[in-house]
């Protein structure tokens, strides 16, 4: 009966060693895992934020034929552009007329959250033509708009394409310069105006050889003038003497 009394108490078991260390590696690996998905999403939640952007303002140096363009990172617009060395084209963005890159306090503004536009985009790329925007007024344009022109914003003067000209849908704006060729823009017209973000354009030539695109909201047409300083000066100031 002791024998049976003994049988019928509580049976104890010895656990094996090697399922404790499966148990112990299991809850490491997930501890593990759980702080990469921590810091992943947090990575992953600020790339989100940053939609492309960067506030990185380390300046690379891009070279373009005999061209140096040195800007920081944050106006250069595309990320696999942000680096040093030589390229066919460079785009960049700026908030104007800060003439700065992206920034935690100019977020709403390249994020274009506000009720203003406020970037212009520019594109450096090797001079195609030999006259610039300006300079192709008087022997291309002026044979392909209509006449008479429409008074625009701060003196200028809009003039709507001819049919047959191939600029569907798009104006000339045109002001005079004493002493110079006219300031010249093309610009966007109707629904497709309303819809870019910066429907306006005007080309001019800097540094050796080059062709600076740049792109504006049409609003800064009554501020050409300032606008047109502030972009030949910002080219001036990141092109740097050729290789």
């Amino acid at each position: 009966m002791k024998q049976a009394a003994a049988t019928e108490g509580p049976q104890l078991s010895v656990v094996d060693s090697t399922l404790m260390k499966r148990v112990f590696y299991a809850f490491a690996t997930l501890a593990l895992l759980s702080v990469a998905i921590s810091l992943g999403g947090e990575w992953f939640g600020r790339s989100i934020a940053m939609a492309g952007y960067t506030d990185d303002t380390t300046v690379h140096k891009v070279v373009i034929g005999n061209n140096i363009i040195a800007v920081p990172a944050n106006v250069i617009r595309f990320a696999q552009a942000r680096r040093d060395g030589i390229a066919s084209r460079l785009d960049l963005y700026l908030r104007y007329p800060e003439m700065d890159g992206y920034s935690e306090v100019a977020r709403n503004d390249f994020n274009h959250t506000g009720a203003s536009k406020d970037i212009v985009f520019l594109s450096f790329e090797p001079q195609m033509m030999s006259r610039d925007m300006s300079g192709r007024f008087a022997p291309i344009y002026s044979a392909l708009i209509a006449q008479p022109g429409t008074p625009g914003p701060g003196g200028t003067l809009l003039y709507a394409f001819s049919e047959k000209s191939g600029y569907l849908n798009e104006v000339v704006a045109v002001a005079n310069r004493p002493g110079k060729d006219p300031f010249v823009a093309r610009c966007l017209s109707g629904p497709s105006a309303d819809e870019s973000l910066a429907p306006c354009e005007r080309d001019i030539l800097v540094g050796d050889n080059l062709s600076l695109t740049y792109r504006f909201p049409r609003e800064f047409l009554g501020d050409w003038q300032a606008l047109d300083a502030a972009i030949s000066g910002e080219a001036t100031r990141v092109l740097k003497a050729g290789r």
